[in-house]
């Protein structure tokens, strides 16, 4: 908690005069019972306000000022009871100027946490967010930050409300009837006892809350995420089970939770009944026995004044508990702000020749695994304004390879250039604003189709947007919508087709006029012909960008400057033309024969068979 606390620094003032006014509000209510014994003694009994023996001093004071020694018990009655309201008018003000300002400084707080986890989320590696998991994150993001700010909350409140009661109301008894005072005094450690053994067992288990609370989110969005799947395969009813399960482990471990903070409760009110009893039977005695410093007033203050105190040790039990959620949680965000991004940027690179990527005897595994690395020994140069495909089997490393040029991993030996620069030599963003990436899965965000495209350059026009769109094929679609470009995308694309979506990130990419164009299989829900437009007007709108192509089709990377030939074992032998390719690579020529017998190659549009 300790590191969080300096997100309350801005609002010190507010955090400062928060407890000023719970302490003004907690004095007034702790003068009530006084005065409430005052109307008894005084007004109702008739006791004699000015009498050495029955009166008391301050009541002498307070009706000397306001009556005079010539009082009837009404006007006393009236007096103290105006006394009352004033002092809960006054009271209510000092409490809802607390309120107000330790929401404001508990709420200020949160927002600005939130802002830097995020942001912090933002800036870590993909292996540190696989890690963590979606789930995970979310919860730490939402539920965590609020268990943060509602401590926070309670620390401007209830941490001065319930030790000044504790404090105060034992301070008032003890000058109102020492007996009552000892009575208390006895009682009190019980229900501490009883608190520490109960939060004891308790404290451990609010991780455990939080924890299957990560694994309710995380099958919730997974679930949401995969709706079309899940329905595809109608698996509505093995979805629901695995929730049921994630949930009946949540609401275990709660009810763990609530049955032992359940325990404080009946036992805070025996313990209370039990004083009050006490004090009742020895206000009477002494009443009996005509001790004169016993009265009925002094009895019910002391039986409010028991009740406030008792009362405040179970605040204290609920601060515990507060302390110990807060802790759990705070444990889990400053694990996610302590985390150092796993990739960091240079501080500035040194461009130089005509090569525009470069990879120099590179191997790559992903973090966390182990045996055979993905990619072995790759030395590959992509020259400036080239064309260069990319082509294997299904899991040969493909997309392994172009991930490694904007840094979302970084390779385990040899090093990757860019602009004859080594990436890492380049501050993360420069290295990316070269680079338009159409990546394998598709991602739309809640956003208009024009506000999707301009991820690629935030102040793209009008026009560069629908110029982007025509290049990628996608302005058919979206003018068959009576919205046009402000047609908006629900979360994740999931109003448009698959080829929709492949084209408005095509589009997206191009907007930003990339030095480096990766296109990593993004055009595999298109048909041939719409695929054939789209390399056609690539190849008018890119000129001097680099492209790199991600296909499985050999139609789709035939007509490229150079096809790179992934094999199985994460290694590229042969880098060459079509043509040439068919020569002198078996791994190309098996592809080719492949899909020319499953009916993948067409024709050329000049008629001649591919």
């Amino acid at each position: 908690m300790k590191k969080l606390f300096r997100y309350i620094l801005p609002y010190k003032w507010l955090a400062l005069v928060s407890p000023l006014m719970m302490m003004g509000e907690v004095a007034c209510d702790l003068c009530l019972p006084y005065l409430m014994s005052y109307i008894v003694n005084f007004g109702i009994l008739g006791m004699d306000v000015f009498s050495p023996t029955e009166g008391s001093p301050m009541a002498a004071r307070l009706v000397g000022l306001f009556l005079g020694e010539d009082y009837t018990g009404m006007q006393l009655i009236l007096l103290f009871g105006i006394l009352m309201i004033s002092l809960t008018l006054v009271g209510g003000f000092f409490g809802t100027m607390c309120a107000y300002t330790a929401a404001r400084a508990a709420q200020s707080f949160g927002r600005d946490l939130r802002v830097d986890v995020f942001k912090k989320v933002m800036s870590l590696s993909i292996e540190q967010t696989d890690r963590f998991t979606t789930g995970s994150l979310v919860t730490r993001m939402t539920n965590d930050i609020t268990m943060i700010v509602d401590f926070m909350e309670m620390l401007m409140r209830m941490f001065v409300r319930a030790p000044m009661f504790l404090i105060g109301g034992t301070i008032m008894l003890l000058s109102l009837e020492p007996k009552f005072g000892l009575v208390l005094l006895c009682s009190i450690p019980v229900l501490l006892l009883v608190m520490v053994l109960v939060l004891k067992k308790a404290v451990p288990l609010f991780s455990i809350v939080q924890t299957r609370l990560d694994r309710v989110n995380s099958v919730v969005q997974e679930n949401v995420s995969g709706a079309r799947v899940v329905k595809a395969y109608v698996r509505e009813e093995h979805e629901c089970g695995r929730f049921r399960n994630a949930n009946g482990e949540l609401r275990d471990v709660n009810l763990r939770v609530l049955r032992l903070m359940a325990i404080i409760n009946p036992v805070m009110m025996i313990v209370m009944n039990v004083t009050v009893i006490v004090v009742m039977y020895l206000g009477g005695v002494n009443i009996a026995f005509g001790d004169a410093s016993m009265n009925t007033g002094s009895i019910m203050a002391s039986i409010t004044y028991v009740s406030m105190v008792l009362n405040s040790v179970l605040m204290v039990t609920g601060m515990f508990g507060a302390i110990s959620r807060a802790s759990a949680s705070a444990k889990r965000v400053v694990e996610v702000m302590g985390e150092e991004p796993v990739i960091l940027g240079g501080e500035g690179a040194t461009e130089q020749g005509d090569i525009a990527v470069s990879f120099k005897n590179v191997s790559f595994r992903y973090p966390g695994t182990v045996g055979r690395p993905v990619l072995s020994g790759i030395d590959l140069d992509i020259k400036k304004g080239e064309t260069l495909a990319i082509i294997g089997a299904t899991g040969s490393g493909k997309s392994s390879l172009v991930a490694m040029i904007p840094r979302f991993y970084d390779a385990i030996e040899g090093e990757v250039f860019v602009n004859g620069a080594p990436v890492k030599d380049y501050p993360l963003a420069d290295l990316r604003a070269k680079i338009g990436y159409v990546m394998q899965k598709t991602v739309l965000f809640s956003d208009t189709i024009a506000g999707n495209i301009r991820w690629g350059d935030p102040d793209a026009s009008d026009k560069a947007v629908r110029a982007a769109a025509a290049a990628a094929q996608a302005t058919e679609f979206i003018d068959g919508f009576a919205e046009g470009f402000d047609t908006f995308v629900a979360e994740k694309g999931a109003s448009l087709s698959g080829g929709q979506k492949q084209r408005t990130s095509v589009a997206r990419a191009l907007v930003r006029k990339p030095e480096i164009l990766i296109l990593d299989d993004s055009t595999s829900a298109l048909d041939l012909a719409t695929e054939g437009k789209l390399r056609a007007e690539l190849a008018k709108m890119t000129g001097d960008t680099t492209v790199i192509i991600i296909a499985q089709r050999i139609a789709s990377v035939m007509t490229a400057d150079r096809i790179a030939v992934l094999e199985n074992d994460g290694t590229i032998v042969h880098c060459a033309p079509h043509e040439e390719l068919l020569k002198i690579s078996e791994t190309y020529r098996d592809i080719c024969d492949s899909q020319i017998r499953s009916g993948a190659l067409v024709r050329k549009e000049d008629g001649e068979d591919e």
